[in-house]
Protein backbone atom coordinates (compact mmCIF):
# COMPACT_ATOMS: atom_id res chain seq x y z
CA UNK A 1 0.00 0.00 0.00
CA UNK A 2 1.22 3.43 -0.76
CA UNK A 3 -0.18 6.94 -0.43
CA UNK A 4 -2.08 8.75 -3.85
CA UNK A 5 -1.65 12.61 -4.39
CA UNK A 6 -4.59 14.80 -6.26
CA UNK A 7 -5.69 18.30 -5.48
CA UNK A 8 -9.54 19.07 -4.21
CA UNK A 9 -10.33 23.34 -5.42
CA UNK A 10 -12.12 25.08 -2.22
CA UNK A 11 -12.41 28.47 -3.02
CA UNK A 12 -10.25 28.50 -5.84
CA UNK A 13 -7.80 27.45 -4.44
CA UNK A 14 -6.07 23.63 -5.88
CA UNK A 15 -4.90 22.01 -2.45
CA UNK A 16 -2.72 19.09 -2.48
CA UNK A 17 -4.24 15.70 -0.69
CA UNK A 18 -1.70 12.93 0.48
CA UNK A 19 -4.23 10.13 1.34
CA UNK A 20 -3.77 6.19 1.39
CA UNK A 21 -7.02 4.29 1.99
CA UNK A 22 -6.85 1.83 4.64
CA UNK A 23 -9.27 -1.08 5.14
CA UNK A 24 -8.25 -2.79 8.07
CA UNK A 25 -7.77 0.37 10.48
CA UNK A 26 -11.50 1.83 11.09
CA UNK A 27 -9.99 4.73 11.49
CA UNK A 28 -9.22 8.61 10.38
CA UNK A 29 -6.01 9.87 10.69
CA UNK A 30 -5.90 13.98 9.52
CA UNK A 31 -3.26 16.38 9.15
CA UNK A 32 -3.41 20.00 8.46
CA UNK A 33 -0.25 21.01 7.60
CA UNK A 34 0.56 24.56 6.67
CA UNK A 35 3.73 25.10 4.88
CA UNK A 36 6.02 27.98 5.36
CA UNK A 37 4.25 28.70 8.77
CA UNK A 38 6.66 27.48 11.31
CA UNK A 39 8.55 29.53 13.76
CA UNK A 40 10.97 30.60 10.60
CA UNK A 41 7.85 32.89 10.34
CA UNK A 42 8.78 34.61 14.06
CA UNK A 43 10.29 37.34 12.96
CA UNK A 44 10.85 39.84 15.94
CA UNK A 45 8.03 37.89 18.12
CA UNK A 46 10.38 34.94 19.60
CA UNK A 47 8.40 32.25 19.62
CA UNK A 48 5.10 33.57 18.50
CA UNK A 49 4.53 30.03 16.63
CA UNK A 50 5.22 27.92 19.53
CA UNK A 51 2.14 30.14 21.28
CA UNK A 52 -0.01 30.13 18.80
CA UNK A 53 0.22 26.38 18.49
CA UNK A 54 -0.47 26.32 22.05
CA UNK A 55 -3.64 28.66 22.50
CA UNK A 56 -5.40 25.75 19.76
CA UNK A 57 -4.94 23.34 22.47
CA UNK A 58 -6.93 25.24 24.38
CA UNK A 59 -10.60 24.26 22.77
CA UNK A 60 -13.09 26.72 21.54
CA UNK A 61 -14.23 29.93 22.88
CA UNK A 62 -17.61 28.91 23.44
CA UNK A 63 -16.50 25.62 25.55
CA UNK A 64 -13.16 26.50 26.68
CA UNK A 65 -10.68 23.85 27.18
CA UNK A 66 -11.83 21.73 29.94
CA UNK A 67 -15.55 21.00 28.35
CA UNK A 68 -13.62 20.85 24.97
CA UNK A 69 -10.96 18.19 26.02
CA UNK A 70 -14.02 16.42 27.88
CA UNK A 71 -15.68 16.13 24.78
CA UNK A 72 -12.82 14.60 22.87
CA UNK A 73 -11.66 12.32 25.61
CA UNK A 74 -15.56 11.35 25.74
CA UNK A 75 -15.10 10.09 22.09
CA UNK A 76 -11.58 8.89 22.01
CA UNK A 77 -10.74 11.89 19.92
CA UNK A 78 -7.28 13.88 19.44
CA UNK A 79 -6.86 17.41 18.14
CA UNK A 80 -3.40 18.73 18.66
CA UNK A 81 -1.23 21.39 17.36
CA UNK A 82 2.54 21.72 16.43
CA UNK A 83 4.73 23.33 14.60
CA UNK A 84 8.36 23.09 13.25
CA UNK A 85 11.04 25.98 11.84
CA UNK A 86 8.74 25.23 8.00
CA UNK A 87 5.46 23.82 9.10
CA UNK A 88 2.61 24.72 11.65
CA UNK A 89 0.64 21.24 11.94
CA UNK A 90 -2.72 20.28 13.07
CA UNK A 91 -3.35 16.81 13.85
CA UNK A 92 -6.56 14.62 13.99
CA UNK A 93 -7.30 11.26 14.78
CA UNK A 94 -10.45 9.02 15.93
CA UNK A 95 -12.26 5.73 14.89
CA UNK A 96 -14.10 5.81 11.60
CA UNK A 97 -17.41 5.80 13.47
CA UNK A 98 -16.57 9.08 15.51
CA UNK A 99 -15.19 10.87 12.60
CA UNK A 100 -18.03 13.28 11.80
CA UNK A 101 -17.99 14.25 15.42
CA UNK A 102 -14.12 14.81 14.79
CA UNK A 103 -14.76 17.06 12.23
CA UNK A 104 -17.38 18.91 13.11
CA UNK A 105 -14.71 19.87 16.54
CA UNK A 106 -12.20 21.00 14.36
CA UNK A 107 -14.30 22.93 12.42
CA UNK A 108 -15.30 24.54 15.21
CA UNK A 109 -11.86 25.31 16.96
CA UNK A 110 -10.52 26.85 13.54
CA UNK A 111 -13.93 28.88 13.40
CA UNK A 112 -13.62 29.99 17.02
CA UNK A 113 -10.16 29.52 19.15
CA UNK A 114 -10.09 30.26 22.80
CA UNK A 115 -8.40 33.09 21.52
CA UNK A 116 -8.74 35.44 25.82
CA UNK A 117 -6.97 36.71 27.19
CA UNK A 118 -7.44 34.11 30.12
CA UNK A 119 -5.71 31.49 27.69
CA UNK A 120 -2.65 33.79 26.41
CA UNK A 121 -1.84 34.18 29.99
CA UNK A 122 -2.31 30.77 30.59
CA UNK A 123 -0.01 29.26 28.42
CA UNK A 124 2.66 32.19 28.55
CA UNK A 125 2.80 31.42 32.33
CA UNK A 126 3.43 27.87 31.20
CA UNK A 127 5.91 28.55 28.78
CA UNK A 128 7.81 30.83 31.15
CA UNK A 129 7.71 28.28 33.16
CA UNK A 130 9.36 25.78 31.26
CA UNK A 131 12.15 28.37 30.08
CA UNK A 132 12.96 28.44 33.99
CA UNK A 133 13.09 25.01 33.95
CA UNK A 134 15.57 24.60 30.69
CA UNK A 135 17.99 26.96 32.68
CA UNK A 136 19.10 24.07 34.27
CA UNK A 137 18.97 21.68 31.62
CA UNK A 138 22.85 21.67 30.10
CA UNK A 139 21.61 19.75 27.02
CA UNK A 140 19.20 22.42 26.15
CA UNK A 141 21.69 25.31 26.55
CA UNK A 142 24.25 23.64 24.60
CA UNK A 143 22.09 23.31 22.17
CA UNK A 144 20.18 26.44 21.94
CA UNK A 145 23.66 28.31 22.40
CA UNK A 146 25.01 25.95 19.20
CA UNK A 147 22.02 27.57 17.19
CA UNK A 148 23.12 30.92 18.18
CA UNK A 149 26.86 30.72 16.88
CA UNK A 150 26.02 28.84 13.69
CA UNK A 151 23.34 30.09 12.44
CA UNK A 152 23.68 33.75 13.56
CA UNK A 153 21.85 36.54 11.57
CA UNK A 154 19.35 33.75 10.60
CA UNK A 155 15.62 32.27 12.29
CA UNK A 156 17.49 29.72 13.44
CA UNK A 157 19.44 31.07 15.60
CA UNK A 158 16.44 31.56 17.99
CA UNK A 159 14.59 28.82 19.78
CA UNK A 160 11.46 28.08 18.31
CA UNK A 161 10.08 27.92 22.27
CA UNK A 162 11.45 31.51 22.51
CA UNK A 163 12.94 33.13 25.96
CA UNK A 164 11.31 34.78 28.91
CA UNK A 165 11.57 38.23 27.51
CA UNK A 166 10.09 37.33 24.41
CA UNK A 167 7.17 35.68 25.04
CA UNK A 168 6.29 37.93 28.09
CA UNK A 169 5.77 40.79 25.51
CA UNK A 170 3.66 38.84 22.79
CA UNK A 171 0.37 39.95 22.93
CA UNK A 172 -3.06 38.63 22.06
CA UNK A 173 -3.76 40.62 18.63
CA UNK A 174 -0.42 38.98 17.76
CA UNK A 175 -1.44 35.29 17.88
CA UNK A 176 -4.38 36.65 16.06
CA UNK A 177 -2.74 37.73 12.96
CA UNK A 178 -0.27 34.90 13.24
CA UNK A 179 -3.20 32.20 12.94
CA UNK A 180 -4.89 34.80 10.33
CA UNK A 181 -2.13 34.95 7.98
CA UNK A 182 -0.63 31.61 8.31
CA UNK A 183 -3.38 29.32 8.39
CA UNK A 184 -5.30 30.29 5.26
CA UNK A 185 -5.69 27.41 2.65
CA UNK A 186 -2.96 29.04 0.33
CA UNK A 187 -0.70 27.31 2.77
CA UNK A 188 -2.28 24.26 2.89
CA UNK A 189 -1.51 20.55 2.54
CA UNK A 190 -3.48 18.10 3.73
CA UNK A 191 -2.09 14.35 4.37
CA UNK A 192 -4.45 11.42 5.48
CA UNK A 193 -5.09 8.17 5.55
CA UNK A 194 -7.73 5.03 7.18
CA UNK A 195 -10.93 3.45 6.26
CA UNK A 196 -12.55 5.91 3.90
CA UNK A 197 -11.96 6.52 -0.51
CA UNK A 198 -10.52 9.63 -1.20
CA UNK A 199 -13.81 11.12 -2.34
CA UNK A 200 -15.35 9.94 0.98
CA UNK A 201 -12.62 12.16 2.92
CA UNK A 202 -13.48 15.08 0.49
CA UNK A 203 -16.86 14.97 1.54
CA UNK A 204 -16.22 14.49 5.40
CA UNK A 205 -13.48 17.35 5.56
CA UNK A 206 -14.96 20.00 3.14
CA UNK A 207 -16.52 22.06 6.32
CA UNK A 208 -13.28 22.22 7.75
CA UNK A 209 -11.70 23.40 4.88
CA UNK A 210 -14.50 25.95 4.09
CA UNK A 211 -13.85 27.90 7.38
CA UNK A 212 -10.65 28.38 6.34
CA UNK A 213 -9.57 31.89 4.49
CA UNK A 214 -7.83 31.74 1.38
CA UNK A 215 -5.12 33.77 2.36
CA UNK A 216 -1.58 34.59 0.53
CA UNK A 217 0.58 32.31 -0.02
CA UNK A 218 3.40 32.60 2.61
CA UNK A 219 7.11 32.79 1.64
CA UNK A 220 10.14 31.51 2.25
CA UNK A 221 14.27 31.18 0.97
CA UNK A 222 16.84 29.17 1.55
CA UNK A 223 19.13 29.84 4.58
CA UNK A 224 22.18 29.93 3.81
CA UNK A 225 25.15 30.13 5.97
CA UNK A 226 29.11 29.24 6.18
CA UNK A 227 30.22 27.70 10.10
CA UNK A 228 33.51 28.56 10.82
CA UNK A 229 35.73 27.17 13.53
CA UNK A 230 34.12 28.64 16.86
CA UNK A 231 33.97 27.96 20.16
CA UNK A 232 32.21 29.12 23.06
CA UNK A 233 32.21 27.66 26.71
CA UNK A 234 29.64 28.46 29.04
CA UNK A 235 30.57 27.31 32.85
CA UNK A 236 28.07 25.59 35.15
CA UNK A 237 27.83 23.24 38.07
CA UNK A 238 27.48 19.99 36.44
CA UNK A 239 29.44 16.75 36.98
CA UNK A 240 29.40 16.66 33.45
CA UNK A 241 30.55 18.43 30.01
CA UNK A 242 27.81 18.78 27.83
CA UNK A 243 29.67 19.13 24.04
CA UNK A 244 27.67 19.85 20.73
CA UNK A 245 29.10 20.74 17.30
CA UNK A 246 27.85 21.68 14.03
CA UNK A 247 29.15 23.08 11.25
CA UNK A 248 27.61 23.69 7.46
CA UNK A 249 26.82 21.18 4.55
CA UNK A 250 26.63 23.02 1.60
CA UNK A 251 23.77 20.85 -0.52
CA UNK A 252 20.14 21.04 -1.96
CA UNK A 253 17.26 19.13 -0.51
CA UNK A 254 16.64 17.94 -4.31
CA UNK A 255 20.82 16.99 -4.69
CA UNK A 256 20.50 13.69 -6.89
CA UNK A 257 23.69 13.11 -4.90
CA UNK A 258 21.96 13.08 -1.40
CA UNK A 259 22.12 9.36 -1.23
CA UNK A 260 25.83 9.67 -0.45
CA UNK A 261 25.61 11.80 1.91
CA UNK A 262 22.88 9.62 3.78
CA UNK A 263 25.44 6.79 3.71
CA UNK A 264 28.70 8.97 4.60
CA UNK A 265 26.15 10.26 7.74
CA UNK A 266 24.99 6.87 8.81
CA UNK A 267 29.30 6.07 8.59
CA UNK A 268 30.47 9.25 10.61
CA UNK A 269 28.19 9.28 13.56
CA UNK A 270 24.41 8.17 12.74
CA UNK A 271 24.39 4.47 13.49
CA UNK A 272 25.33 4.32 17.00
CA UNK A 273 27.95 1.47 17.75
CA UNK A 274 29.72 1.06 14.90
CA UNK A 275 29.63 4.49 13.84
CA UNK A 276 33.69 6.61 13.39
CA UNK A 277 31.97 8.87 16.44
CA UNK A 278 30.94 6.28 18.71
CA UNK A 279 33.59 3.29 18.13
CA UNK A 280 36.25 6.13 18.86
CA UNK A 281 35.01 8.10 21.45
CA UNK A 282 33.72 5.76 23.60
CA UNK A 283 34.72 2.52 22.66
CA UNK A 284 38.06 2.77 21.88
CA UNK A 285 39.34 5.78 24.81
CA UNK A 286 35.72 5.74 26.81
CA UNK A 287 35.25 9.34 27.17
CA UNK A 288 31.74 9.64 26.10
CA UNK A 289 29.11 6.97 27.09
CA UNK A 290 27.61 8.12 23.55
CA UNK A 291 28.38 10.24 20.90
CA UNK A 292 26.66 11.03 17.39
CA UNK A 293 26.67 12.88 14.14
CA UNK A 294 23.89 13.09 11.45
CA UNK A 295 24.17 15.43 8.43
CA UNK A 296 20.18 16.87 8.20
CA UNK A 297 19.16 18.11 5.02
CA UNK A 298 16.18 20.12 4.55
CA UNK A 299 14.27 22.09 2.36
CA UNK A 300 15.25 25.52 3.68
CA UNK A 301 18.94 24.25 5.39
CA UNK A 302 21.21 21.68 5.51
CA UNK A 303 23.70 21.12 8.11
CA UNK A 304 26.12 18.20 9.86
CA UNK A 305 25.53 18.82 13.86
CA UNK A 306 26.48 16.35 16.93
CA UNK A 307 27.24 15.73 20.63
CA UNK A 308 28.44 14.07 23.33
CA UNK A 309 29.01 13.94 26.82
CA UNK A 310 31.42 13.56 28.66
CA UNK A 311 33.85 14.10 32.03
CA UNK A 312 34.87 17.96 32.74
CA UNK A 313 38.57 16.95 32.82
CA UNK A 314 38.15 15.32 29.58
CA UNK A 315 36.39 17.47 27.78
CA UNK A 316 39.41 19.55 25.83
CA UNK A 317 40.26 15.85 24.95
CA UNK A 318 36.50 14.72 23.81
CA UNK A 319 36.44 18.33 21.53
CA UNK A 320 39.64 17.92 19.98
CA UNK A 321 39.21 14.39 18.78
CA UNK A 322 36.08 15.30 17.39
CA UNK A 323 37.93 17.80 15.48
CA UNK A 324 40.26 15.13 14.39
CA UNK A 325 38.17 12.10 13.36
CA UNK A 326 35.67 14.72 11.03
CA UNK A 327 39.30 15.83 9.24
CA UNK A 328 40.41 12.47 9.01
CA UNK A 329 36.90 11.50 7.74
CA UNK A 330 37.25 14.57 4.98
CA UNK A 331 40.85 13.41 3.73
CA UNK A 332 40.61 9.86 3.86
CA UNK A 333 37.00 8.91 3.53
CA UNK A 334 35.93 5.38 4.58
CA UNK A 335 36.44 1.65 4.37
CA UNK A 336 34.90 -0.86 2.41
CA UNK A 337 34.09 -2.69 5.03
CA UNK A 338 32.34 0.28 6.86
CA UNK A 339 30.54 0.77 3.21
CA UNK A 340 29.36 -2.70 2.91
CA UNK A 341 27.88 -2.60 6.59
CA UNK A 342 26.30 0.36 6.05
CA UNK A 343 24.66 -0.66 2.82
CA UNK A 344 23.19 -4.15 4.83
CA UNK A 345 21.91 -2.04 7.19
CA UNK A 346 20.36 0.96 5.34
CA UNK A 347 19.03 -1.54 2.42
CA UNK A 348 17.84 -4.16 5.14
CA UNK A 349 16.27 -1.61 7.47
CA UNK A 350 14.22 -0.16 5.05
CA UNK A 351 11.17 -2.27 5.85
CA UNK A 352 10.80 -0.91 9.45
CA UNK A 353 10.64 2.96 7.82
CA UNK A 354 7.21 1.85 6.82
CA UNK A 355 5.47 -0.31 8.92
CA UNK A 356 2.75 1.66 9.85
CA UNK A 357 0.43 3.93 8.27
CA UNK A 358 1.83 7.03 9.70
CA UNK A 359 5.35 6.22 8.62
CA UNK A 360 4.22 5.94 5.21
CA UNK A 361 1.96 9.20 5.08
CA UNK A 362 5.21 10.89 7.04
CA UNK A 363 7.71 9.84 4.02
CA UNK A 364 5.01 10.79 1.53
CA UNK A 365 4.66 14.31 2.98
CA UNK A 366 8.35 14.92 3.24
CA UNK A 367 8.86 13.55 -0.23
CA UNK A 368 5.96 15.98 -1.96
CA UNK A 369 7.34 19.22 0.31
CA UNK A 370 10.83 18.52 -0.78
CA UNK A 371 9.74 18.10 -4.62
CA UNK A 372 10.91 14.32 -4.61
CA UNK A 373 9.46 11.63 -6.89
CA UNK A 374 7.04 9.22 -4.54
CA UNK A 375 9.26 6.39 -5.88
CA UNK A 376 12.64 8.52 -4.84
CA UNK A 377 13.37 6.02 -2.37
CA UNK A 378 13.29 2.83 -3.85
CA UNK A 379 15.55 4.72 -6.59
CA UNK A 380 17.54 6.12 -3.47
CA UNK A 381 18.13 2.54 -2.49
CA UNK A 382 19.09 1.41 -5.95
CA UNK A 383 21.98 4.16 -5.95
CA UNK A 384 22.77 3.08 -2.42
CA UNK A 385 23.44 -0.66 -3.48
CA UNK A 386 25.57 0.22 -6.39
CA UNK A 387 27.65 2.97 -4.75
CA UNK A 388 31.05 2.37 -5.19
CA UNK A 389 33.78 2.90 -2.42
CA UNK A 390 35.75 5.65 -4.99
CA UNK A 391 32.58 7.60 -5.98
CA UNK A 392 31.35 8.08 -2.02
CA UNK A 393 35.07 8.93 -0.79
CA UNK A 394 35.23 11.37 -3.88
CA UNK A 395 31.79 13.05 -2.48
CA UNK A 396 33.44 12.96 1.36
CA UNK A 397 36.39 15.05 0.07
CA UNK A 398 34.58 17.41 -1.61
CA UNK A 399 32.47 18.68 1.74
CA UNK A 400 35.96 20.15 3.15
CA UNK A 401 33.37 22.75 4.81
CA UNK A 402 31.99 20.12 7.72
CA UNK A 403 35.79 20.72 8.98
CA UNK A 404 34.64 24.08 10.35
CA UNK A 405 33.11 22.90 13.59
CA UNK A 406 31.26 25.06 15.75
CA UNK A 407 31.52 24.61 19.45
CA UNK A 408 29.04 25.24 21.90
CA UNK A 409 30.02 23.43 25.83
CA UNK A 410 28.46 23.84 28.99
CA UNK A 411 31.18 22.18 32.03
CA UNK A 412 31.88 23.23 35.16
Amino acid sequence: MSATIKEINIKGVNIPIIFEEQKNLPILNLQLVFKNAGYGQDKGNIGLANLSSKILNEGTKELGVTKFSQTLDENAITINSSNGYETFVIELSSLKEKSKTAVKLLEDLLKSPNLTQDSLEKIKTLQIGNLKRKENDFDYIAQKELNTLLFKGTALENPSSGSIESISKIELKDIETFIKKYLVLNNLIIVAGGDFTVSELETLIKPILNSLEVGEVSQSSKIEFISKKDERIFKKETEQAYIYFGSSFDVDSKDENNYKAKVASFILGGSGFGSRLMEEIRVKRGLAYSAYGNISINKSYSYFSGYLQTKNESSDEAKELVKSLVKEFVENGVTQEELDAAKNFLMGSEPLRTETLAQRLNRAFMLFFKDLSQDYPKIELEKIKDLKLEDLNEYIKSHKEINNLTFSIVRR
